[in-house]
């Protein structure tokens, strides 16, 4: 029978998911409100922030999150990246049809809302598929 308590462990490694993608959100979102105000359109703006949030997220999760000896090879890169792209093109997709439909200042109020749903599919795809040995 399957608990349905979640352990120290998933509670643990929420937490830690839940702290670093703080502060991935706040850097990915500062690189693109910053961009995108600076001229830059919407499209390569979330791209470069996003791509600023990730290389923290990356190390910071594989380092303190899901860490263990071998969490950080090749492999967990590779689905890392895999994952990132695909996260990466629905978040870019909404920012361009919100800012299409409403305007850049609601594209940088939506970004952080957006960014966080799909944290909770980054979160289950972390731990149960990139930082897999």
């Amino acid at each position: 029978m399957r608990r349905l308590i979640p352990t120290p462990t998933l509670l643990r490694q929420g937490g830690s998911y839940f702290l670093i993608g703080m502060l991935q959100l706040l850097v990915d979102w500062a690189v693109f409100v910053s961009l995108s105000a600076a001229g830059v359109a919407v499209e390569p703006a979330n791209v470069v922030g996003r791509v600023s949030g990730a290389v923290l997220g990356f190390w910071f999760n594989g380092r303190f999150t899901f860490g263990s000896e071998g969490t950080l090879g090749r492999r967990q890169f590779a689905r890392f990246v895999l994952m990132w792209l695909g996260t990466t093109a629905v978040s870019t997709w909404a920012m361009a049809n919100i800012d299409a439909a409403v305007g850049l200042k609601w594209a940088w109020l939506a970004k952080p809302a957006i960014d966080l749903a799909l944290s909770a599919v980054g979160f289950l795809l972390s731990r149960h598929w990139v930082y897999r040995r």
